[in-house]
């Protein structure tokens, strides 16, 4: 079943290459989205892929790469819309 979620990773998540390792881990996964920094120190993404892949890499940024630290994950489910081909590193977003 195809699944989509909405995620934003707080802690020491940036400077850390928790961007990269989420895109690596997407691609792996065959998960389609997108990863990007904000400005306030967190790291969000979109992703849409099988349910079982979905969970893996949520449990994924629940721990990160080696160096970060993550303090919290909020995540949202949303509507699967199939609108991405890939997985793509945004740019940061400014508030």
């Amino acid at each position: 079943m195809k699944t989509r979620v909405h995620i934003i990773i707080s802690g020491r998540v940036q400077g850390v290459f928790f961007r990269v390792e989420t895109r690596n881990q997407a691609i792996y996964r065959n998960i389609s989205g997108w990863v990007r920094n904000r400005s306030d120190g967190k790291v969000e993404a979109i992703f849409e892929g099988e349910k079982e892949d979905v969970d893996k890499i949520i449990s994924f940024c629940k721990k990160g790469p080696q160096g970060a630290q993550v303090t919290n994950v909020e995540f949202h489910w949303e509507k699967y819309t199939g609108e991405f081909s890939g997985f793509k590193i945004k740019r940061t977003i400014y508030f």
